[in-house]
């Protein structure tokens, strides 16, 4: 009888065995050992190459931003738009563009910004002549012009 004693002991221990196993948590896992540091020349040289690294990114970087810049992408008008629907609440624009005979915007690109001013200035510069040159004939000058005047007088009496 003892011996049946002893496999009903190992039965009950096989059990609990069991049972244990299923309730347990996994092994936490090792930690690795911390390794030796790597000699000083080696730091510098990662170093070294990490600030080459960074430098390159820049310059792509600002490749890129220079491309951009460059475009000014997709017009927002068609070349054939006309000025007076484009600049309708701009009165003085539209005068110009008047004066300018242009009517398209292709028509008024072809103008350079000093182009404009020139031609739209050169009448201003030939009417203040005209002014001088009358206020010289009556011996009358503009405030600061008097040498003018004086010049003026002098070519008329040398006819």
């Amino acid at each position: 009888m003892a011996k049946k004693k002893q496999t009903r002991k190992k039965a009950a221990k096989r059990k609990a065995t069991k049972k244990k196993a299923a309730g347990r948590k996994p092994a936490a896992k090792r930690k690795s050992v911390a390794k030796k540091p790597l000699n000083k020349p080696l730091k510098k040289k990662t170093a070294a190459r990490k600030v080459k690294k960074k430098k390159v990114g820049k310059r792509k970087a600002a490749k890129k931003k220079a491309k951009r810049a460059a475009s000014l992408g997709r017009p927002k008008f068609t070349g054939e738009a006309a000025l007076d629907q484009v600049f309708k609440e701009d009165y003085h624009a539209r005068q110009i563009f008047t004066f300018l005979g242009v009517s398209s915007l292709k028509e008024l690109e072809k103008f350079g910004p000093e182009e404009i001013v020139d031609r739209l200035s050169a009448p201003l510069v030939q009417t203040v002549q005209q002014i001088r040159k009358r206020l010289a004939d009556h011996n009358r000058h503009l405030a600061g012009d008097l040498d003018y005047a004086v010049q003026r007088k002098q070519q008329r009496m040398a006819k």
